[in-house]
């Protein structure tokens, strides 16, 4: 029985704070001393003998390997494919650029299984897109490519793909009916909720406008736990396929979406308080870790605003080493929001008119009482079985009307589950305008408790959708201005989370892009701040069927790389399949790179008598 709902962060004071530039640093973590790369002779890298620059004047300069990658060397890059595997990638590139068959796309899938049969629809499918961007049927079938490509250094992040193929009514439909709840249907107070954080019948379908993400839609807690045996399966899959695979999982997919909507609006409101209690102390323009409210200051405020008795606010502030130091940041008055026995009272928010603490709805019901535990628990049930099964567990960033409430419950796995090792990690979109932020907060909670943080970092998947609905419903766009901040965003965050590993060797992220300047910015990184990819603090990760030429040189030398490695029955995975196409369209109208060395590649071959080759393995 998962008896809690969230624990409560546990309360230290951190006295010794070390100034990076521009960042607050805890002194709690110190680097470990650096070994020496030795990586074997490869024609796509260069190791380079350079001087590290040292903290201390006085300890020695070690020699490192600054590393090198030839991304324009097609005979190390497409090493792993047969000259029928460039064939495919050229001609499912070359389709993925004609927009008539990207925009008909499931309508010509469908009519072409009609004329050929069943049979001959997936034959031809298996030699064309399936081929490409699916690695099988199941887990049996997938883990011949999982091995090969494990033989070039590239490993698997499963990710089961097989989707509901329903209408736009259907999917606005599901959606209302899970995330409007019996109270808000009835209650008078409901109109009280903040509009992005209700449901929206024009964007009932959370498919629309996006590519890259997969998208759930809660029908009844059976279906939620036959999406938990898949996810177990996945994970048990991932575990028997490699040794250190990782497997993929939707808060979504998991319960009642009712519950995220609600949870998030609180925690956001909690943060806004915050937000107004430092602009009462002139602390607002201060970044988010530096905004430390003074104790009794703070009290006073309460006080006056009737949030709760004196009484009541002193308890509050009295847990274990909470406000000792005098002040209150961030991260103290998240833990506020803490243990409940009973859920719904956990939904209490701030009323800055009134100056009361009120319920986020008058009321739940009791099977929505069950709907969220019940959630909570199937949450649970995966992290311990990726603990059993040697697997770490990448929980996928979804909307923004549900993130905080994701981040969090992802936030409270990785305190109990990466005591020893980074089991959980988190995703976070970079193209978020509080990005740096939350990954500023969640670092510095790590190292006070002394856990190992783990991070996934993408641009994100709902930049079109998040700015229509921001626009339609009237709240602000959470979305950077543009293309080019989102990258410097990218580039903050995971500069700052490789100066951590640095500090610490605690901390742990995923460069999840297919950016070719991005992959050449951490490498940068890495060789300034001399971490070695045998440390496996660094990894990187691109979906299976995309970007080879950055994945397989990365993987050949000795860095962590890994393919996103969908897989599921063919029929069930063309929802998959036609996001893939529609993604690729613009990637490949974008940039002809990928095409080029392709073509160059097969050229190469061909002219060198390399007819029939196959990999060697």
């Amino acid at each position: 029985m998962y008896t809690k709902f969230v624990p409560g962060v546990v309360r230290t004071n951190i006295k010794n704070i070390r100034v990076s530039p521009g960042r607050w640093r805890s002194t709690v973590a110190s680097p470990k001393s650096q070994e020496k790369d030795n990586l074997e002779t490869c024609p796509v890298v260069e190791a380079v003998p350079v001087e590290l620059i040292c903290q201390s004047k006085t300890a020695s300069t070690p020699q490192l390997n600054q590393i090198h990658i030839d991304f324009d060397n097609t005979r190390e890059a497409y090493k792993s494919k047969g000259n029928i595997d460039l064939l495919r990638s050229l001609l499912v590139f070359k389709l993925c650029t004609i927009d008539v068959l990207v925009d008909k796309n499931k309508e010509l899938m469908e009519l072409s299984r009609k004329i050929l049969g069943q049979r001959l629809f997936e034959k031809m499918m298996k030699m064309t897109f399936y081929g490409q961007f699916v690695a099988g049927e199941d887990h049996n079938a997938i883990k011949p490519l999982i091995q090969k490509n494990e033989t070039f250094g590239v490993g698997a992040v499963l990710d089961y793909s097989v989707e509901e193929d329903l209408t736009q009514e259907e999917a606005e439909k599901k959606e209302m009916d899970s995330c409007v709840s019996e109270a808000e249907k009835e209650s008078p107070d409901a109109a009280q909720r903040e509009e992005k954080y209700k449901a929206h019948r024009q964007f009932g379908d959370r498919r629309g406008g996006v590519t890259s993400a997969r998208t759930y839609f809660y029908a009844d807690e059976s279906k939620c736990d036959n999406q938990l045996e898949t996810f177990i399966n996945c994970i048990k899959a991932s575990g028997g396929a490699s040794a250190d695979g990782f497997s993929a999982i939707k808060m979504t997919a998991l319960g009642r979406p009712q519950f995220l909507l609600q949870f998030s609006e609180v925690l956001v409101k909690w943060r806004r308080f915050f937000n107004f209690l430092a602009a009462q102390q002139g602390k607002s323009e201060m970044l988010v870790l530096e905004q430390k409210l003074e104790l009794e200051q703070l009290k006073e405020s309460l006080a006056k605003m009737g949030v709760g008795a004196k009484e009541d606010i002193e308890n509050w502030f009295t847990g274990e080493k909470l406000g000792l130091s005098g002040t209150i940041d961030m991260l103290d008055w998240n833990s506020l929001i803490n243990d409940t026995t009973n859920i719904s009272n956990l939904l209490m928010v701030p009323n800055l008119e009134t100056g009361q603490l009120e319920p986020l709805l008058n009321k739940f019901t009791a099977e929505e009482e069950r709907q969220m535990k019940r959630m909570l628990q199937r949450v649970d049930v995966l992290a311990n079985h990726a603990v059993e099964n040697g697997v770490r567990l990448m929980v996928d960033a979804e909307q923004t009307y549900f993130q905080p409430a994701i981040s969090r419950l992802t936030l409270e796995m990785q305190r109990r589950f990466n005591r020893e090792k980074p089991i959980i990690f988190n995703t976070y979109q970079c193209y978020l305008k509080e990005a740096y932020d939350n990954v500023t907060l969640d670092i510095e909670l790590s190292r006070r408790e002394g856990w190992y943080f783990g991070a996934k970092l993408v641009r994100g998947a709902y930049m079109y959708q998040e700015r229509d609905r921001a626009k339609a419903i009237g709240y602000e766009d959470p979305i950077n201005p543009d293309y080019e901040a989102t990258n410097r965003m990218y580039h903050k965050c995971l500069e700052y989370v490789m100066e951590e590993i640095v500090y610490s060797r605690k901390s742990n992220v995923m460069v999840a892009t297919h950016n070719e300047d991005t992959v050449k910015f951490t490498l940068e990184k890495m060789n300034e701040m001399g971490l070695s990819p045998s440390e496996n603090k660094v990894y990187f990760g691109q979906l299976l069927g995309m970007c080879d030429q950055i994945s397989f040189p990365l993987g050949q030398a000795g860095f962590p790389v890994y393919k996103y490695v969908p897989y599921g029955p063919v029929n069930e995975v063309i929802p998959y399949l036609s996001r893939r196409a529609q993604e690729n369209r613009g990637f490949m109208k974008g940039s002809q790179r990928e095409r080029s060395l392709l073509w160059r590649e097969l050229t190469r071959r061909i002219l060198s008598g390399q007819i029939f080759y196959k990999p060697v393995y």
